[in-house]
């Protein structure tokens, strides 16, 4: 390429160049191209935001806490009688019972037994009575006249005194009997649902030995583990609702534990719940959250995407008055949450310009602009 040539393109390179500077830059009057203004600059660099200001309600005041879904009341069913054989099983866990319903039975025959022996000595130790109180009365006659003497009447009298004794025991003895023989058969003492099952046929029990334990009347309730510092505003009567993958089961305080938790520092708060009468009752053994209704209170909100989590705290993001349109950043301490709305309990101006959404991208004191739809918003709320 010729020295000529390269003269040439060089020339048409710094020509291509100055146009477009005179293109994109404004010109003085003098014709230098002018620098781009504060308001240009500011524009560029500018993260367009939208704005909010905090709303007052009134708010519900809630206490969440977990816990258990346990039994109101467990029935434990016992045998009453030992060294029986069971015969039949006629419940199942899961099962509804009514109350005095047949649970299973025991084999009978060597109680039948026992019975028919105690009846043969009731009535060998009636007969005995017989002759006794017979010899009884004749002693008593007898020894008026001084026809016997004091010593034998005294012995036909305490003959006639064991022998009473002796009737008194075998009656006892026979109704025991027949009492081991009605418990060979176990009813439910309470209605309820089987909670677990201990009896097979074929097993051989011994007094005392659980069979059956039965969640009473089916009831379960909540047993919520409080903070104690939230317990002040908890009571007796409480309103709760408790939110289930089946819909919302209601309920209230029943009871207050007047102790608490070593291990945690929480308080048990017994809460009898109330099922809706087309929902399946609740399961027993499982960990569910809930929420304790103990009032309202103004709140002062602001969108829960207005609040930004930095450096372990939570902020907001505010408009600041002057000719620049910055922020500024401020600290604050949250409360409760409703739908998409999170309370503010720190100090935050009522009529604040906070920024909606974005706060993760901003920082202190960083140049942003405001929506055109906010705006519109605010040039029709003027008057």
């Amino acid at each position: 390429m010729t020295k000529n040539r390269k003269l040439l393109l060089g020339g048409v390179a710094v020509a291509a160049i100055a146009g477009v500077a005179a293109f994109v830059l404004p010109m003085t009057p003098s014709g230098e191209a002018a620098a781009p203004t504060a308001e240009a600059q500011q524009s560029a660099a500018a993260l367009t935001v939208s704005v909010t200001e905090p709303q007052t309600a009134i708010w519900p005041v809630e206490v969440r806490a977990n816990g258990w879904l346990t039994a109101w009341q467990e029935v434990v069913i016992s045998a009453q009688v030992g060294g029986q054989m069971i015969e039949t099983v006629n419940a199942d866990v899961g099962e509804t019972l009514n109350k005095d319903e047949v649970l299973t039975a025991f084999s009978r025959r060597s109680l039948q037994n026992d019975i028919q022996q105690l009846e043969v000595l009731l009535e060998s130790a009636r007969a005995s009575l017989e002759l006794a109180s017979a010899d009884a009365d004749r002693a008593r006659k007898l020894s008026s006249d001084s026809a016997i003497s004091q010593q034998q009447a005294a012995e036909y009298l305490s003959t006639e005194r064991k022998a009473k004794a002796d009737v008194s025991s075998a009656e006892a003895q026979l109704a025991s009997a027949q009492l081991d023989l009605d418990h060979t058969v176990v009813k439910a003492v309470t209605g309820g649902v089987v909670l677990s099952r201990n009896a097979a046929v074929g097993d051989v029990v011994s007094a005392g030995a659980e069979l059956f334990r039965l969640v009473r009347d089916g009831r379960v309730e909540w047993q919520a583990e409080v903070p104690l510092n939230q317990l002040r505003n908890i009571e007796v009567g409480t309103p709760v609702s408790v939110p289930t993958p089946l819909g919302d089961i209601s309920g209230k305080v029943r009871r207050i534990s007047p102790s608490v938790s070593e291990s945690n520092g929480r308080v048990i708060v017994y809460v009898a719940l109330t099922p809706p009468d087309e929902m399946v009752q609740p399961k027993t053994g499982i960990m569910i959250s809930g929420v304790f209704k103990v009032g309202e209170r103004e709140a002062l909100s602001v969108p829960s995407s207005a609040v930004v989590m930095q450096d372990g705290f939570s902020y907001v993001f505010m408009l600041e008055e002057g000719e620049t349109t910055k922020v500024s950043r401020s600290r604050v301490e949250t409360g409760r949450r409703q739908d998409d709305q999170v309370e503010i309990i720190s100090d935050l101006p009522p009529d604040a310009q906070v920024v909606r959404a974005g706060g993760a991208f901003l920082s202190d004191g960083s140049v942003v602009r405001i929506s055109a739809a906010d705006d519109e918003t605010n040039v029709e709320a003027k008057p």
